[in-house]
């Protein structure tokens, strides 16, 4: 019943002729998008970087960027820097709101303050794009670096004219990436920058699991998607829990009306960090290793060189692994103690005359609401580690890509949360409707 439910939901979204044109307009933005990532950048040798593609990273900051891109990056296509300039900038324009105080007045001008972060995003997102497309144009005139020893001669030309054009060209994929997804959010149907994220990491799900079968067996290959449906029902549950504190609102009057009285909640959610704590973590752990590739003598490498070869070169090591959870956890806290701050949402509490019942208004609301963020950031962290670690021990026991692993790390997350997110604006909008939308 609920399965028929369902489709007599979809059915009725693409009765109504206003939400069937977003649908078809978000689903043709996504095909373009997937379009995109298979055209080679001009200057490029199309089946040479497939005979390296073999070779590909399975690990690192460069393999998670892969992954985002919807594996366009290690192809070297017209679209291989992805949505990740964005992600980029996004982060750091957020990070800058505390340090800046210019940022921090923007963001609390509202609508007109966000429009104008949302244009210094932009530009910060092209500038990142040329820095990106040319260290991966550096990295590919030494395929060796980039895809691992074996891979020789991937550029037709290296002159300097061809590299403008190849870095150019990137660029432009990342601008007019960026721009459908703000179309896709503007005319069709959910977030258009994450429902990006979300078709990039959905493209590999199929050839990962096949791969997976390849692999092993079809024993392993089902009881991989078995646990990977126990996995999805672990990470909807956690991105769903929301702990609810009550809030009070006084009665008071202003001229002749009765304002307050009321009653509401601030929701904390389990995981307030989503997955900034992994690429975060992902990003750091790459840069010694892209250290160690510009220091590596291969007759002689230094000491400190072949520990990092050994220990953090392999994502599956007991080494990287701590690494990967101490930076993951610390992360996490780094994270939400910037994004939520309770002093300020305290002020703003006592400033329209609301309070937290047995709680007294200022500075002991503050203490409250650090306190219980603390605590449920503890579990929050937990979970991160646990679910990022899942693709790293697969690696070790099937032998199976850990960045295209479905069932595990960024990739699930991302996509359980944009797909949560993505059905409850197309119920919304149903119910808006007079229907009854997916959920009775």
């Amino acid at each position: 019943m609920e399965g028929t439910s369902l489709l007599t939901a979809f059915g009725r979204a693409f009765r109504t002729p206003d939400l069937r044109k977003k649908l078809l307009f978000t689903f043709a933005i996504i095909a373009l998008y997937r379009l995109g990532t298979h055209i080679p950048t001009p200057g490029v040798s199309y089946p040479a970087v497939q005979q390296c593609m073999k070779d590909a990273p399975k690990s690192g900051f460069l393999g998670l960027a892969n992954l985002f891109s919807g594996g366009a990056l290690l192809q070297l296509s017209i679209f291989a820097l992805g949505i990740m300039p964005y992600i980029t900038a996004a982060i750091i324009v957020q990070l800058l709101t505390v340090v800046i105080p210019r940022f921090e007045t923007l963001k609390k001008e509202g609508s007109s303050g966000q429009a104008k972060m949302t244009q210094y995003t932009r530009y910060l997102t092209i500038g990142l794009a040329i820095l990106q497309s040319s260290t991966l144009i550096t990295f590919a005139q030494n395929p060796g670096a980039l895809f691992g020893p074996g891979c020789t001669n991937i550029l037709v030309s290296d002159s300097i004219p061809t590299i403008l054009i190849m870095v150019l060209t990137m660029t432009a994929g990342t601008g007019l990436i960026m721009w459908l997804g703000e179309l896709m959010t503007d005319k069709g149907v959910g977030n258009g920058m994450s429902l990006l994220i979300f078709t990039s990491i959905a493209a590999g799900f199929p050839g990962a699991l096949w791969q997976i079968k390849n692999q092993q067996n079809w024993f392993t290959f089902f009881v991989v998607i078995a646990i990977g449906f126990l996995i999805i029902a672990l990470v909807v549950y956690v991105e769903q829990s929301t702990r609810r504190i009550p809030v009070q609102y006084a009665k008071r009057m202003v001229g002749r009306q009765m304002y307050g009285g009321t009653s509401t909640y601030i929701p904390i959610k389990v995981n307030m960090a989503n997955v900034i704590p992994i690429i975060f973590a992902s990003s750091l752990l790459t840069l010694p290793m892209m250290i160690a590739q510009f220091n590596t003598d291969p007759t002689n490498p230094a000491g400190w060189v072949t520990w990092i070869n050994n220990h953090l070169s392999q994502g599956d090591s007991n080494i990287y692994m701590i690494i990967y959870t101490v930076l993951i956890v610390f992360f996490t806290f780094f994270y939400v103690s910037i994004t939520f701050n309770p002093e300020e949402v305290a002020d703003n509490m006592k400033r329209y005359g609301g309070f937290i019942p047995g709680i007294r208004a200022g500075r002991p609301t503050a203490e409250y609401l650090q306190y219980v963020l603390t605590r449920i950031t503890v579990p929050g962290a937990i979970y991160l580690a646990a679910i990022s670690l899942i693709p790293l021990i697969a690696f070790r026991l099937i032998n199976a890509n850990q960045n295209y692993f479905p069932f595990g790390g960024t990739s699930i997350i991302i996509i359980v949360g944009v797909g949560l997110e993505t059905v409850k604006q197309i119920e919304a909008q149903l119910q808006q409707r007079h229907y009854e939308g997916f959920l009775r």
